[in-house]
Order: structure tokens, then sequence, then C-alpha cells
């Protein structure tokens, strides 16, 4: 069963910084040929794309409102996505999820295109 993990929350001040990880703990799936993106969703409001990073690589694509900001990337050989994410507001305050597409999805901001999501992990931005 595939299983990923992320971790890297936290609470931070604005302006400052922090990175995500979502690992594939268990190996359990070809890291490679899939697509792997962030979303998140803040109290109240419905989950929302943050950033994906094409399984064919090179090709990323970010929300507006962190474009410029955050930072999607991978390492395949430890079956892991990180999200590096500067200048944080606290508008940035949500629960981040990592999830994987399903296969043949290049890019893709629709939740209904993953198949397996991880647990979220909470990231509280101060003014």
């Amino acid at each position: 069963q595939v299983q990923l993990v992320e971790s890297g929350g936290g609470l931070v001040q604005a302006g400052g910084s922090l990175r995500l990880s979502c690992a594939d703990s268990g190996r359990t799936f070809s890291f490679s040929f899939h697509t792997m993106a962030w979303f998140r969703q803040a109290p109240g409001k419905e989950r929302e794309f943050v950033a994906v990073d094409s399984w064919s690589g090179g090709s990323t694509q970010y929300a507006d409102s962190v474009k410029g900001r955050f930072t999607i990337s991978r390492d395949n050989a430890k079956n892991t996505v990180y999200l590096q994410m500067n200048s944080l507001k606290p508008e940035d305050t949500a629960v981040y999820y990592c999830a994987r597409s399903r296969l043949a999805i290049r890019l893709s901001a629709v939740p209904d295109d993953y198949d397996f999501w991880g647990q979220g992990t909470q990231v509280t931005v101060s003014s």
C-alpha cells in the first residue's frame, strides 16, 4: 500500500522559510513514473493546488499565490518530493498535503488526478 509521509511543517514568523518533505517511505511505487504535487487546505476553505512537478522531468507549475516564493523539487533516488517555502505570509497558513498522480498525468492542479495523499503537515505563519 502506498504511504506518503510529510514532514517539515511548523510555526514560523512572516518572512521566514520552511522546507517540507514528502517521502514514500516504503518505496512502494516507481517514484519517477509519477507526477507529484503539493496542495493545501486552510480552515474553512477548500483544498487548493500549490505546486506540481512532472514525472517527465524539468516541468513545474505553481499557483499564482506562491509563484516566486515556493519551489518544488524531487529526489527520485530517495522517493521524496520537497517544497521549499520562502517569504512566508500569514495567508500561507494551512495543512499541506503531498499527492501522487495517476499514471500518465503530466501536470495537473486537479485533485481528482491524484490517487494517493499524505496525511498532511501543519504550517502556521504568524504575523
